[in-house]
């Protein structure tokens, strides 16, 4: 659960509004009548999928990639030898092209 709890607070972007949340029943250090304000995005809000396709999104961009103007979901990677698209629905990634190394 330690590696999920990591992975998950690295994968999520912060938050651009302030959400606050009831502290889990297991944390004592918290009074009751407290609440903790969140600094990133977590599974189960509804910012979590919008602050994940926005982080996937920029990191695409950075790695060359160009997005579509038609659908936002569909990136795009070409050169004179290789072509590269990979398309996001939801959580799952179609990935596909002619180039092996590129796909790896």
């Amino acid at each position: 659960m330690t590696t999920i709890r990591l992975l998950l607070s690295l994968a999520y972007r912060d938050l651009k509004e302030d959400v606050y949340m009831v502290a889990p029943p297991r944390l004592t250090s918290i009074p009751p009548e407290k609440v903790c304000k969140l600094k990133r995005a977590l599974y189960g809000l509804k910012q979590a999928n919008r602050e994940w396709f926005a982080k996937l999104s920029s990191f695409l961009l950075s790695m060359g990639y160009t997005q579509s103007m038609n659908d936002h979901s569909l990136f795009i990677n070409s050169s004179e030898r290789s072509f590269t698209t990979l398309l996001v629905y939801v959580d799952d990634i179609i990935l596909a092209g002619n180039d092996k190394e590129e796909i790896a």
